[in-house]
């Protein structure tokens, strides 16, 4: 069973009225004034897919009565594949001319590959090697030193001994209140 799509693509009907149309498919789907200007941006829009060929047939109908022209498609049909043929090849491209520039020890010399890497030729970049495999790239640093610190003056104390922790004093006795009185 073949299955079809509904697509517009901003066509009318012979003889209608733009105006006509747009308010008859705002009518007929509900939408905005933005939804049907972007029906009519000139792109191919799917209204509806997936729809056998009586319901295709009735969605055809009733947007041309409105006075749009759709376009149904087949959604089963094969594609045919086209094989593209192969890229002629590539000629090489002449690198410009530049001024031969003395080397410099520890700098690098580049020959520009195509005309985009020829503006970086006169770039003067440091010669960086690449290092082995598990190589550490981190500079050298001599081993942190233990900050020396005078612990002469401490001492410790005797297993069980006090700490100096401050001792609770007894609560202060609560004052006297005897002598007052409620009065009605």
């Amino acid at each position: 069973m073949s299955r079809y799509e509904i697509a517009f693509s901003g066509q009318l009907v012979p003889g209608a009225q733009p105006e006509l149309v747009k308010a008859n498919l705002a009518k007929l789907f509900q939408a905005d004034a933005q939804r049907i200007a972007q029906l009519f941006s000139g792109r191919r829009i799917v209204i509806k897919n997936n729809l056998d060929a009586a319901a295709a047939e009735k969605y055809r109908v009733t947007l041309e009565r409105a006075g749009a022209r759709v376009e149904v498609v087949d959604m089963d049909m094969l594609v045919e594949e086209v094989e593209l043929a192969p890229p002629p090849p590539a000629e090489p491209v002449a690198a410009p001319a530049a001024a031969p520039v003395a080397a410099t020890p520890g700098r690098l010399q580049v020959a520009p590959r195509d005309e985009y890497m020829a503006a970086f030729s006169d770039v003067d970049a440091p010669d960086f090697g690449i290092a082995p495999v598990g190589s550490d790239l981190q500079d050298a640093r001599p081993e942190a030193q233990a900050p020396r610190v005078d612990l002469s003056q401490f001492s410790l104390a005797p297993v069980g001994s006090d700490m100096g922790q401050a001792k609770s004093t007894a609560p202060a006795p609560a004052p006297d209140t005897s002598h007052l009185k409620l009065q009605d």
